[in-house]
């Protein structure tokens, strides 16, 4: 069951965190634009006929880190059918089919989105991200706030968190996987049960597989495993520090998943701070609560984002 609570942040957060501890920086005020954008790769799920034109209030879907377009097609597809609203799926840069890019931080990855929606002539769409898109949604709602009409953040916070030792073991399976030069892909499940003995994480990061064109015999990864690896303390980071000096004033979704500590009780008052009409939802979930829970999941978003009369 989801549990809906709707908090009222304090005026005031005294608690000592890694995300309030420095001083803001001006240059996070607004997504950088001294480094190429990148265009990027989507799935576009269509509402039923009378639904809503596809630049009106579009969502965008954005995965995790080693995700693709290809997690959300089901609650997707849902959400264009019984919310009557376009939907697009995007692969993130360095993810996906869209292009590999040296810079991997939450600001670059904010600015590809802003330029999807304004390359699309979107109006006030809705972003919908999970983990690492949840971070890249919140950068990107308070650096160009007009440009969205609201956000749901799954199982993420904007606070300075580091990843843990997880995603760096994933990369160092992922690197033995690449150099093993397997054939089949039980050869490279083989390898990462050695890293990881869940068999949806495995499932789900040999995802990431494929045939180079220049060597179709073998198996490699498709995601830059170097520049991912160099990313991760950045990606435990969140590009704003005060919240005096940028605020989300619309509506905002914040979908916690109980048995995941990515989301702790002591970061929600700063969570309101930054996003003062946000909306907590808990559902019996770990981190993968979209896979662990869709129903829960789909039902506290289309509850969120279905018109209040």
């Amino acid at each position: 069951m989801a549990t809906r609570r709707i908090i009222s942040p304090p005026s005031t957060f005294s608690i000592q965190l890694r995300a309030i501890s420095r001083q803001y920086s001006s240059s996070s005020s607004s997504t950088s634009t001294s480094h190429p954008r990148v265009p990027l790769a989507f799935d576009h799920h269509e509402p039923p006929k009378g639904g809503r034109h596809q630049q009106d209030a579009p969502i965008i879907f954005m995965h995790g880190l080693f995700g693709s377009k290809k997690n959300n097609r089901s609650v997707s597809r849902v959400l264009a059918r019984d919310l009557k609203r376009h939907v697009y799926t995007v692969d993130l840069r360095n993810h996906g089919d869209s292009p590999h890019a040296p810079r991997h931080d939450y600001l670059a990855m904010a600015d590809d989105v802003a330029g999807f929606i304004r390359d699309h002539g979107m109006q006030n769409p809705t972003l919908i991200g999970h983990s690492m898109g949840a971070k890249t949604a919140m950068t990107l709602g308070l650096s160009e706030p007009a440009l969205i009409g609201d956000l749901v953040a799954v199982d993420n916070a904007p606070v300075d968190a580091a990843l843990g030792g997880p995603f760096a073991r994933y990369v160092q399976g992922m690197r033995r996987v690449d150099e093993a030069g397997v054939t089949r892909q039980s050869e490279a499940d083989a390898i990462l049960k050695e890293y990881e003995e869940s068999v949806p994480i495995r499932q789900f990061l040999l995802g990431n597989l494929h045939r180079p064109e220049d060597s179709p015999a073998l198996y490699k990864f498709r995601v830059p495993l170097d520049v991912l690896a160099r990313s991760l303390d950045s990606l435990g980071d969140f590009p704003f520090k005060d919240p005096r000096a940028a605020r989300f004033e619309k509506p905002a979704l914040f979908v916690r998943g109980t048995r995941s500590h990515y989301v702790p009780d002591e970061v929600i008052p700063l969570i309101g701070q930054f996003f003062p009409r946000f909306t907590l939802v808990d559902i019996e979930a770990g981190h993968w609560v979209i896979s662990e829970k869709p129903e829960e999941f789909l039902r506290a978003v289309i509850e969120f984002l279905t018109p209040k009369e």
